[in-house]
């Protein structure tokens, strides 16, 4: 990458920071000398990826050096960084093509995420610009969806199968990591083994241990039999460790142990076992922030992210939404005994609108529901829930604010409901209750209604799930 800043202190502290990261640095301290690295980067086919850019140069200022080389951010991308907090140069930076911008001073973890971002960023356009020249799937090993986006994550997948290291999964809640990586497993030499997957988030921290390595009879108050563990069960195949920024700092050691040494260790034994087993690991949370923050070891991520794969939210799928809607629409039909037409054009847009917090596994609930509810051969707007309920809502458009999704019961819902409210209702209604109004609270955000109730996320997606399928009512 390539800083450009006139101030040397600066300029080496942001080079030292930067290169701890592990990126490749160099420094320009004018307008005219970076357009000679950049030059002479290209001569030698070693373009840079990412540029740091000052916008107040002893020689040009940095809007005019982006805007009298427009072709800069086809192939880099820029992040622009300036004492100037205005928003208009903001503004103005980001229309001629800039990445993303940073008011000074900056701290470490910013910047570094920052430029992380921008080469990934980068990368992404890069494979997009390869997919587009091979063969479009819109369906691949449980996948459904065409999107450019989707066809990198697809070919990365393939990518990774056979390989032997550890693959890290990330991206938002409902978007299929789980797919990813049962998809992982069934592509590789390991398919004829199992596929294990622990949940850390959902198992209590005193048990996910056991649960992992295993433990010996007695070891500790309710230990009534020994316990071969997931890396035991999954030996020969693939152990998926789904929500690993979860897990305490304590076994987070022990994982780190196990991952460097092949040998397992049961609770209550002091004997080690070897295990032959792929690890895969996921998670919804940024990975540099729970590590910056002091809540998941350094040490740990760089040994279980040697193989990262990002996968993209429904909001920056396109048209996939629509082939997701019309593919639940048909399987749900179909158990239900019913029969659709072919989603309209009125319904695909509202599809299009909504900024599904929840991804594809909201998409899923809210079809599932419709289906349900709607009568005859059209799949009916008013039973769409939080599709229909927030027109408004678009995806990282700007827009007019969200508008509150439909679930919670519209009389007295802004009032605590009083003890005579539940009077007459099972604790599952009760629940149901309390997360619905936690969810309107939240625009629709499953996340934020989990962070409001202090339960994981997961948590709530699986009552949803369970209330759709027996149409539990509240």
């Amino acid at each position: 990458m390539l800083i450009v800043e006139d101030i040397v202190s600066l300029a080496l502290t942001y080079a030292s920071q930067l290169e701890a990261a592990g990126c490749q640095v160099e420094i320009a301290d004018s307008g005219e000398k970076a357009r000679y690295y950049i030059e002479a980067g290209k001569r030698e086919r070693q373009a840079f990826d990412v540029i740091l850019l000052d916008l107040k140069l002893p020689d040009v200022d940095g809007l005019d050096f982006l805007a009298d080389a427009p072709e800069l951010t086809k192939h880099a991308s820029v992040v622009v960084i300036t004492a100037d907090g205005s928003i208009n140069r903001a503004i103005q930076a980001m229309r001629l093509g800039a990445y993303d911008f940073l008011v000074k001073p900056v701290s470490v973890e910013r910047l570094t995420t920052t430029v992380k971002r921008a080469g990934e960023r980068l990368r992404l356009e890069q494979e997009v610009q390869v997919a587009r020249s091979l063969q479009r799937r819109e369906q691949f090993q449980g996948f459904i969806g065409g999107s450019d986006v989707m066809q990198v994550v697809y070919r990365a997948i393939e990518n990774v199968a056979n390989s032997k290291a550890t693959v890290f999964i990330t991206g938002e809640s409902g978007t299929g990591k789980e797919v990813a990586a049962e998809a992982i497993h069934e592509l590789s030499q390991r398919r004829s083994g199992r596929f294990v997957a622990i949940n850390c988030g959902a198992i209590p921290e005193n048990l996910l241990e056991s649960e992992l390595f295993g433990h010996v009879k007695g070891a500790f108050t309710g230990a009534l039999e020994n316990r071969t563990g997931a890396a035991r069960e999954a030996s020969g195949g693939t152990l998926f460790l789904d929500e690993i920024c979860e897990m305490e700092l304590k076994l987070q050691v022990k994982l780190l142990r196990f991952l460097q040494t092949g040998m397992v260790q049961p609770v209550g034994s002091n004997r080690t076992v070897p295990v032959d087993v792929r690890v895969i690991c996921a998670t919804n949370r940024d990975p540099l922030v729970e590590m910056s923050e002091g809540r998941f070891r350094e040490d740990l991520f760089y040994r279980l992210s040697v193989l990262p794969i990002d996968l993209p939210p429904l909001r920056q799928r396109g048209d996939d939404v629509v082939l997701l809607a019309q593919a639940f629409m048909t399987r749900f039909s179909t158990e239900e005994g019913k029969t659709f037409e072919a989603l309209d054009d009125e319904t695909q847009q509202t599809l299009h609108r909504y900024h599904w917090p929840g991804n594809v596994r909201e998409l899923q609930n809210e079809i599932r529901r419709a289906v349900v509810m709607s009568a005859g051969n059209q799949l009916s707007l008013a039973h769409l829930g939080t599709a229909a309920a927030a027109p408004a809502m678009r995806a990282e458009s700007g827009g007019s604010e969200p508008t509150q999704p439909q679930h919670a019961p519209d009389a007295g819902a802004d009032a605590a409901p009083s003890g005579l409210a539940f009077q007459g209702l099972t604790l599952e209604q009760i629940e149901k209750m309390a997360i619905e109004k936690a969810i309107a609270n939240n625009g629709g955000s499953v996340p934020g209604a989990a962070r409001d109730l202090a339960v994981s996320p997961s948590t709530i997606y699986r009552k949803l799930e369970k209330w759709s399928l027996t149409g539990t009512s509240s």
